[in-house]
């Protein structure tokens, strides 16, 4: 596939859009120089939106773009299934979810699988959001199902992170784990329609406000757009903002990407069959291992 000539791509030209993700995501020849040539004419607000299956993100997205749409903004949407290319399950319910916008000309949806590979949530979702800031959006939504570390390694990529869960009872606000206590600009307690919804939030609250007095806690309904305002508000208003962690999101991403390359070479299959061999003559030591394979990778640099 040939290098767009534009790499600071036009948001009313989505298919040379799509085409640059298209070639980022799968590695194809041309993406390191299309991404080193990539222009950032302004600042574009990544808003990270996670949580665990079954939270409402996906309305609450739509909501979301209804409410950018009706302002007048662009909006990009990539929505990230973490846990395998061949669970379509979640990536067509998102596509179903936001139907509604997929014939909006200033609406951009992108769904992505990141296969399982070490970083590749963080990885690729870093240099495909860097595309959709060079295509002109005025806001880029980055939604993932929160699965073992996938809503932890969204703080790196996103200006604000949204936390969205539901009300289960007021017990279970325990459960809640202690990444996303810290990862969070702002918690959303949907479907808040639910029994025990008040005692949920009530309780969220007084557990963020221990640590983080100035996050706070929204109740919405998604389904009924009750609620999405007051979200909106806060987002507008952090948009604003100078965002003091610029470095530390930006050596979060270096780290990410530098990982990312690093273990390219790295296939667990051939640890596997390599382990395998060395367990059979029984002199197997880990850390030896692993000292062989580090030399094998400085050869391969």
């Amino acid at each position: 596939m040939a290098v767009p000539h534009r790499h600071n791509f036009g948001t009313h030209d989505f298919r040379s859009v799509a085409r640059a993700l298209t070639m980022v995501e799968n590695d194809l020849s041309g993406a390191d120089e299309l991404l080193k040539s990539l222009k950032f004419k302004k600042e574009v607000p990544v808003i990270g939106i996670t949580g665990p299956p079954g939270a409402g993100k996906s309305t609450l997205v739509n909501d979301l773009i209804s409410a950018f749409t009706d302002k007048g903004h662009k909006v990009a949407v990539l929505a990230i299934d973490p846990t395998s290319p061949f669970n379509f399950g979640s990536l067509l319910g998102d596509r179903i979810r936001m139907s509604t916008h997929f014939n909006d000309p200033d609406v951009f949806i992108r769904s992505i699988a990141t296969r399982g590979s070490l970083g590749g949530l963080s990885a690729k979702t870093i240099e495909m959001t860097d595309v959709l800031r060079a295509s002109g959006f005025d806001y880029i939504i980055v939604e993932t199902v929160g699965v073992g570390q996938s809503e932890i390694e969204i703080a790196g990529l996103a200006d604000k992170t949204l936390v969205v869960l539901v009300p289960e009872g007021g017990d279970e606000i325990q459960s809640i784990k202690s990444g996303l206590m810290e990862i969070a600009d702002a918690f959303i307690v949907n479907k808040a329609d639910r029994e025990g919804a008040d005692l949920f939030a009530n309780n969220l609250k007084k557990m963020v406000q221990q640590k983080h007095a100035d996050i706070p806690v929204f109740k919405t309904i998604a389904s009924q757009n009750d609620g999405i305002k007051e979200v909106v508000d806060f987002i507008y208003a952090q948009s604003s903002v100078k965002n003091n962690r610029k470095e530390f999101l930006l050596a979060e991403k270096a780290y990410k990407l530098i990982q990312q390359k690093r273990m390219a070479n790295v296939d667990k299959g051939s640890l596997i069959q390599e382990i395998r061999s060395g367990l059979a003559d029984g002199q197997f030591n880990l850390y030896h291992f692993v000292d062989e394979q580090l030399i094998k990778l400085n050869r391969l640099d």
